[in-house]
């Protein structure tokens, strides 16, 4: 079971506390440090100093590690073009040495889009197959051939489809709930399906469209790594775990109902639930940044057991 470092910047972090953060990642031993694709934050905090863009995040931390992944859950295809996009990503990571991985959704918070003046189109989900199908189509482009595409929503003429990403392949995370076309998405297009937040009886369903979609699109279901985002407070003892659930404004009931809190024991034996119904990866949602001595407890007494 590989074990992921997930951020939520958009709720109050600056450059410096995610790199501190991405640092901690890396010598503890985690597979990858991720962040979320947000410039509102959300519910009762006041988000200061104010949202990073994450590809720019992702630009000076490619440069500031050496080993760990680095990716997102999810960028946003409402917040940025298809060519452009495949540009960015390219370039981290030739950055990064090869680390690299795009996690592509439609985008969903209508509020941050009236906040930064980006269109919210009311067709969201054919964007997102077609900006799958130009980002991974102008990667796989030979060089010198060009690349063209024609679509509802964008058009691209004779693009030399440069830069290259550094890796022969860019890992691609499609990701969600969605019954029907989202399987479907993931079986043509995704190397990784990641469920947000869902129950291991949820995220066994999901899981269960994607592989019979995989295998409805000629794919082996197994093509597919399998993974789940699942919000995490671990404490050594009641006490503990009590004080960060509180530090993030969570009941601790609500977090075992809901995500891996507890004692190491208690999370080390939810994670064999996911592990149970095909979960190879977990991206543990991180809230309270400040709090290293957390990442240390997973490091050593969550993730030392699984390995």
């Amino acid at each position: 079971m590989d074990l992921r470092i997930f951020t939520e910047p958009q709720q109050g972090a600056t450059y410096d506390t995610l790199l501190t953060v991405a640092k901690a990642t890396e010598d503890l031993g985690f597979d990858a440090f991720f962040r979320s694709d947000h410039f509102l934050h959300m519910g009762d905090v006041d988000g200061l100093p104010g949202p990073t863009d994450a590809w720019i995040t992702l630009a000076g931390l490619a440069r500031e590690t050496k080993r760990i992944r680095l990716g997102t859950l999810m960028t946003a295809a409402t917040f940025r073009l298809p060519g452009v996009l495949a540009v960015q990503v390219a370039q981290v990571d030739r950055m990064s040495g090869g680390r690299v991985e795009l996690g592509l959704g439609a985008g969903w918070f209508e509020e941050e889009h009236k906040a930064y003046g980006i269109p919210f189109p009311k067709e969201k989900f054919g964007r997102l197959e077609e900006q799958l199908a130009i980002v991974t189509g102008m990667w796989a482009t030979e060089a010198g051939k060009t690349f063209d595409f024609r679509g509802t929503y964008y058009e691209l003429t004779g693009s030399p489809a440069l830069p290259k990403p550094a890796q022969a392949k860019v890992p691609v995370l499609v990701g969600g709930l969605g019954a029907t076309r989202t399987p479907r998405l993931a079986a043509q297009y995704a190397d990784e399906f990641s469920v947000p937040f869902a129950s291991v009886e949820d995220s066994e369903r999901q899981f269960g469209r994607v592989r019979a979609a995989a295998e409805a699109a000629g794919r082996g279901a197994d093509d597919l790594t399998y993974s789940n985002a699942l919000v995490v407070c671990v404490g050594r003892d009641d006490q503990e775990v009590a004080r960060r659930a509180a530090a993030i404004g969570r009941e601790v009931d609500e977090l075992k109902a809901n995500g891996l809190a507890g004692s190491p024991a208690e999370v080390v034996d939810r994670i064999g639930h996911y592990a149970a119904i095909g979960a190879g990866r977990i991206y543990l949602q991180i809230l309270d940044l400040s709090d290293l001595d957390h990442l240390e407890l997973i490091s050593s007494q969550v993730q030392s057991q699984l390995s």
